[in-house]
């Protein structure tokens, strides 16, 4: 014998992943001192910004004002 009453489903809809690179970002795993992860987080408290954003914005500093010479 059938029952009438329906069963409530969960449907799961996938959240769309990006591939890797496909929003123009790297990943990268990185050891740091913990002086510097302290400064970091200070960092990101007192500007508001996440310590990602800065690192980020850190390192494309460093990167346009570094010259490597012989």
């Amino acid at each position: 014998m059938q029952s009438n009453v329906q069963k409530d489903t969960f449907i799961k809809i996938p959240k769309r992943q990006h591939l890797r690179g496909e929003d123009g970002y790297k990943i990268f795993s990185v050891r740091i001192k913990n002086e510097t992860a302290l400064a970091l987080e200070e960092l990101s408290q007192k500007s508001n910004r996440s310590r990602n954003e800065l690192i980020c914005m850190i390192l494309e500093y460093a990167v346009n004002h570094t010259d490597v010479t012989d």
